[in-house]
């Protein structure tokens, strides 16, 4: 299936507003690409109300802190889950997340923390990955004052997010702590290979393309060899037993795709409890486009029945 429609329609209504000859991506600094984007941000609905939105600071390893924001549904949470977001590890705002965060607290009837990792090129690999693993500690001593109760925890992301969701479950496994329920990866950045065949079908080329992937990659990880280490590309680990059963989505034209069903595959080999949903016609990013791609509330549909099974069970 081709690209739907709605898809098209937003890739032609950016095109219009680029004007001609719009400079790409990965010919801009990190600086330049971040102005680009808030150019192209987009005008999402504000999202389901919440019983609590605070922003807070959270303190990190290197004695700094880093802001998130807490979002409380107006139900008891059944849950904390802690979401990074997406953007390459270079892009992205808490607030650009926050309409999907607020849908997922309603949908999952669990608190959500958006974490505002520190970003590339200024904080290299590994940092992104050691804030979001400290954002979930903080997550996990402070879930009785967050949803009143010792609740299960989750970790989350999307894409680059879904990266640093992905290596925090696994370390969480290694260190015996926390204990986490589930995990929810959204089209992750899993492998540091351009070789798939998605990286190279023509109609994936879309938000997401591969020039732009490479690029992101040399803001995260300059030195190339340091990519191959599991903790950049997740699906190179040697155990990936004893996870937390995991919801992964990936789009049927990202580029992506392959390495999302590799690292879904590589997990249900190793006797995780696994959960795939393909969203066809579908490219790279639809999922923060809530409001306005149809695909995101579907996504959303789906990741609630999984947590629904998962935080009950």
């Amino acid at each position: 299936m081709a690209l739907d429609s709605a898809s098209k329609a937003l890739l032609q209504s950016w095109a219009a507003a680029a004007g001609p000859n719009p400079t790409p991506l990965w010919q801009l600094d990190a600086l330049q690409a971040r102005a680009a984007a808030k150019r192209k941000a987009l005008q999402r609905a504000p999202g389901p109300a919440m019983a609590r939105c605070e922003d807070v600071l959270i303190p990190v390893r290197d004695g700094s802190s880093i802001p998130a924001r807490l979002l409380v549904p107006t139900e008891q949470p059944r849950g904390l889950l802690v979401y990074a977001h997406g953007g390459g590890w270079v892009l992205g705002e808490l607030s650009e997340f926050e309409a999907i965060g607020r849908k997922l607290a309603a949908c999952t009837r669990a608190a959500v923390l958006l974490v505002g990792y520190r970003l590339a090129p200024e904080h290299r690999f590994p940092i992104p990955l050691q804030d979001t693993w400290d954002a979930l500690l903080w997550a996990n001593e402070h879930k009785e004052e967050i949803a009143g109760g010792d609740v299960p925890l989750v970790i989350a992301g999307d894409s680059a997010g879904a990266n640093l969701a992905a290596v925090v479950a696994r370390w969480s496994r290694e260190r015996n702590s926390p204990k986490l329920a589930a995990q929810v990866l959204v089209y992750p950045v899993t492998d540091a290979d351009f070789k798939r065949a998605s990286y190279h079908e023509p109609e994936n080329q879309t938000f997401l393309s591969t020039p732009s992937m490479n690029w992101f990659w040399d803001q995260y990880v300059a030195d190339s060899s340091e990519r191959i280490h599991p903790d950049a590309s997740p699906l190179r680990a040697k155990d990936l037993s004893g996870l937390p059963a995991a919801f992964v989505v990936t789009g049927q034209h990202d580029i992506l795709r392959d390495e999302g069903q590799a690292y879904a595959a590589a997990m249900a080999d190793a006797g995780v409890y696994v959960e795939h949903q393909q969203m066809v016609g579908q490219m790279h990013g639809f999922f923060n486009m809530t409001g306005i791609l149809p695909a995101s509330d579907q996504a959303l549909e789906r990741i609630s029945g999984f947590l629904d099974r998962k935080l009950s069970a």
